[in-house]
Order: structure tokens, then sequence, then C-alpha cells
């Protein structure tokens, strides 16, 4: 078993930024592949980021409108994964989620490919 917790979440001004955080137990931090999801209100759950487990090199990917605003990254010495965002919009406003999943290769980006995930933590950017 994993298990996620979420922090950094808040109320920011459209522009701003905030640092999300996910800290992993349970499992070699290293060769879970992580990402985060994002879920406003009335919507489906959607993919924001993913990073591989650490292995030869590790590779990102993310959706089209948060390229260039969000950068995913990992510390395994911390077992956390961040989400820097940046530039934020009003349409960032969600509720954000991380997940985990044990693979040694490759990036995730659909919520059935995860089998952990965080509790969310709450993202209100305002106009």
């Amino acid at each position: 078993q994993v298990q996620l917790v979420e922090s950094g979440g808040g109320l920011v001004q459209a522009g701003g930024s905030l640092r999300l955080s996910c800290a992993a137990s349970g499992r070699t931090f290293s060769t879970l592949a992580m990402g985060w999801f994002r879920q406003a209100p009335g919507k489906e759950r959607e993919f924001v980021a993913a990073i591989s487990a650490t292995g030869i090199g590790s590779s990102t990917y993310y959706k089209d409108s948060v390229k260039g605003r969000f950068t995913i990254s990992r510390d395994n010495a911390k077992n956390t994964v961040y989400l820097q965002m940046n530039t934020l919009k009003p349409e960032d406003t969600a509720v954000y989620y991380c997940a985990a999943d044990s693979r040694l290769y490759g990036v995730v980006i659909t919520t059935t490919g995860y089998a952990y995930w965080g509790q969310g933590t709450q993202v209100t950017v305002s106009s």
C-alpha cells in the first residue's frame, strides 16, 4: 500500500503561484510513477501532469493547457512530488489530487492507470 498526503493548496489571485506537495509512504518512492490530476465542481477528474519513476532519467508529461506554466518534479530523498503552478488562471480552480502507481518505466496520464490516490487539496484562483 502507498499513502499519499497532499498539501500546499489555497486561494490565490490570477497570475499568482502555488506549489503543491505530495508526500508518499509505504513503498520505495523512486519506483513509483507519480501524477497530478484535478477535478472542478461538476466535471470529471482530469490529468494535469505526470513524472515517471526514477530510472535512467525521469520523463514528464503535461496537459496542453498547463504546459509552460506548471512544472512537476520529484525529490526521492524526501519521498515527495511537487507541482509548481505559475501564472494561475481562474480555470485552474479545482481540487488537485496526487496519484501513484508501481511501475518503473513510462508516465501515466489516465486515472485508471493509478492504483493509489491522495485525499486532494483545494486550489482556488480568483479573477
